[in-house]
């Protein structure tokens, strides 16, 4: 019998998190043993309470600090146990049917280290989880023609936008975090999740780190989960957040001559939305160009932890 720990990291969650927890049963079978650990980033509005009404049986680990997503996917896995595999999920994730088994039969294939689901609005359209790795082309592609334009084309976009790819199962460079699953030969391999970047491609390292380490990323459409997204689209310190550490993340593996390539394609792209008048756009830009390439503390210990709530897609 498979044996499956599932890793919610939620923060002020309570009006979320019971319909993922309810979702949990239906989306296994018998033929699994599934483990839930709630990891709390020290919610002040009774998500810890919900959350043992709603699943009695449930690990729940109540933090009193909130020192970032990775930082509670890494407490979650110290009460995984010998589970041979574990299951992150965002808490405003809602699983269907057979959502496990599908996903186990994905990581079951020889060398998968991590599977990505097929991700669904609340509408039921596809959304567009699969990424390909960044590059400073890829980068200048977006600044020109605009992330979804530029996903159209491989080399000039890191997102995969065409329709037809999200109805085979295939490898990919790595997905939206939303609703991750990872074998325990790769947990082990890679390590811990890297806690520095707080919120938002922590999910990018750890699937670059698997593959450094020989495992492949797998996509299956078979598995379906509907994911509400969230706050980096609307909260101006959020997108900063997710677009400075786009930058760092691409520093920690390239040179200084690419990373300057990069981080001012990157630049352009926020400058050229900053001129339309965007205002996340022109909050993101003022980090770039801030000597320390980071957001305010005040940023990543508040606003920041709204994104808890969802890996945006």
């Amino acid at each position: 019998m498979s044996r499956v720990a599932c890793i919610i990291v939620t923060w002020n969650s309570a009006a979320i998190v019971p319909p993922l927890l309810q979702s949990i049963p239906c989306a296994t079978s018998s033929a699994t043993a599934t483990h839930t650990i709630i990891v709390d980033n020290a919610s002040t509005d009774g998500t810890v309470a919900t959350a043992r009404e709603v699943m009695p049986d449930a690990t729940i680990v109540a933090r009193d600090v909130n020192d970032g997503y990775a930082a509670a996917i890494n407490a979650g896995m110290e009460h995984a146990g010998d589970a041979d595999y574990v299951l992150v999920l965002n808490p405003d994730v809602r699983l269907e049917a057979g959502f496990v088994r599908a996903m186990l039969d994905a990581a079951e294939q020889p060398g998968v280290g991590i599977v990505a689901p097929r991700l669904l609005d609340a509408n039921g359209h596809t959304l567009p989880t699969l990424r390909r790795d960044p590059t400073v082309t890829r980068a200048l592609g977006e600044a020109v023609l605009g992330g979804r334009r530029a996903g159209r084309m491989s080399a000039l976009g890191e997102m995969v936008v065409d329709p037809a790819a999200y109805e085979q199962p295939q490898d990919v460079d790595w997905a939206s975090g939303a609703a991750l699953l990872i074998t325990r030969p790769c947990a082990e391999a890679v390590g811990e999740w890297d806690e520095s970047f707080f919120l938002y491609s922590e999910e990018t390292d750890f699937a670059l780190r698997a593959r450094d380490a020989g495992f492949r990323v797998r996509y299956t459409p078979q598995a379906r989960a509907v994911h509400l997204e969230g706050a980096s689209h609307v909260s101006d310190r959020l997108w900063t957040i997710l677009t400075v550490n786009r930058v760092r993340l691409y520093a920690r593996r390239h040179g200084r001559a690419s990373t300057l390539a990069f981080r001012g394609a990157v630049i352009v792209n926020e400058g050229l939305r900053a001129l339309a008048g965007s205002s996340r756009h022109r909050s993101a830009l003022r980090a770039l160009l801030d000597a320390q390439q980071a957001p305010s503390e005040g940023a990543r210990r508040g606003d920041a932890a709204d994104g808890q709530e969802s890996r945006s897609a």
